[in-house]
């Protein structure tokens, strides 16, 4: 259930990128992406390697995706500018 939480937070999150230029490799969707796999591998990262069942569920980890959503969002944007830049005018 915690990889449900992790990924709904991801989604959650990416919704945010409309106030970003569209500069995400992979336009919009690799900015969701981005998000969702940075929340489930920062949430599986601070879960000790391994994924909360339902007992186990609190709401530090849902909190514990945010982090990882922003930095994978921010990957996918480094990746997409850098591309950006590369691209001859």
């Amino acid at each position: 259930m915690g990889f449900v939480v992790w990924i709904m937070v991801g989604l959650a999150v990416w919704h945010f990128t409309i106030f970003l230029p569209d500069r995400f490799w992979g336009g919009i969707v690799g900015a969701c992406l981005g998000a969702m796999l940075g929340a489930i591998v920062l949430g599986w990262l601070a879960g000790g390697l391994s994924v909360p069942n339902n007992d186990e569920l609190t709401v530090a980890t849902a909190l514990v995706a945010i982090p990882g959503s922003l930095l994978g969002i921010a990957a996918v944007w480094m990746v997409g500018v850098r591309q950006e830049q590369d691209r001859p005018a």
